[in-house]
């Protein structure tokens, strides 16, 4: 199926950074740091949640398949079916220590959340 983009439907990756990202509870879990963008493909395969610390110190970043995130209009931000306890062993890393992010990092977070790997 073929969805046409609208002015609703597109949004600038400047835009995404500092969205907040909710569980189905509505509990707020983060906000979008960033996007992992794969440079064959062009599609998003990540977006970098920021979780924890004050003002930005100390908060870890977590790679969240693009594919479980949901815009959810009334919200204002992405909503993505994980409770705040199971970010407690998701795969994260420190700002200063990025992953490199090759298959077999991209298999085990895709495996954390049961995502098929691309």
């Amino acid at each position: 199926m073929n969805t046409p983009n609208t002015i609703h439907s597109i949004i600038s990756s400047e835009k995404v950074r500092g969205t907040n990202v909710y569980n189905p509870a509505a509990e707020k879990l983060g906000s979008i740091d960033e996007l992992m963008i794969d440079k064959i493909s062009g599609r998003v395969r990540y977006a970098v949640m920021e979780f924890g610390g004050f003002l930005g110190i100390g908060t870890d970043r977590y790679p969240l398949p693009w594919d479980t995130l949901n815009y959810d209009t009334e919200m204002g931000g992405y909503v993505v079916a994980l409770a705040k306890e199971q970010l407690e062993n998701a795969p994260r890393y420190e700002s200063s220590d990025v992953p490199e992010y090759t298959d077999e990092y991209g298999r085990r977070v895709y495996d954390y959340y049961g995502v098929p790997y691309l």
